[in-house]
């Protein structure tokens, strides 16, 4: 797990920048939609709130990048953006299944992957810490 410590950084940064594109959603939320789950819903409500969880999933991004360059940060980065991650990926294997073969499915294994080296650079973390204590 020393690997994960070492390369934390790059790993957050592609991370993060692999979370900033949801922004797509907030600038066209209907291709987003369509692209990411092969539907779409319509009015002034999902107009609202798709652009809403465009900006959020993209803030989680930017957090990310910036955990990757501010070390004292970094669990707390994690810590946010692996329960973002695990609650999405909860929620398309529960109720939306049928999404997985769209970029649904692509965004699901790539968050399982993200949040398995978050939590491995966690636990490799607090063994380090009570290392040096």
């Amino acid at each position: 797990m020393n690997w994960i410590v070492a390369g934390m950084k790059w790993i957050m940064l592609v991370a993060g920048l692999l979370t900033c594109t949801m922004v797509y959603a907030a600038i066209a939320p209907e291709a987003a939609l369509r692209g990411t789950f092969g539907d779409t819903l319509e009015g002034p409500v999902a107009e609202i709130v798709v652009r809403n969880w465009g900006v959020l999933i993209a803030l989680m991004g930017v957090m990310l990048v910036y955990g990757a360059f501010n070390v004292t940060v970094r669990p707390l980065v994690l810590m946010v953006a692996g329960i973002s991650k695990l609650t999405f990926i909860a929620l398309v294997l529960t109720i939306g299944q049928q999404f997985l073969s769209y970029q649904a499915g692509v965004a699901v294994v790539s968050d399982i992957v993200q949040v398995v080296l978050f939590a491995g650079y966690l636990i490799a973390d607090r063994k380090l810490v009570r290392a040096v204590v």
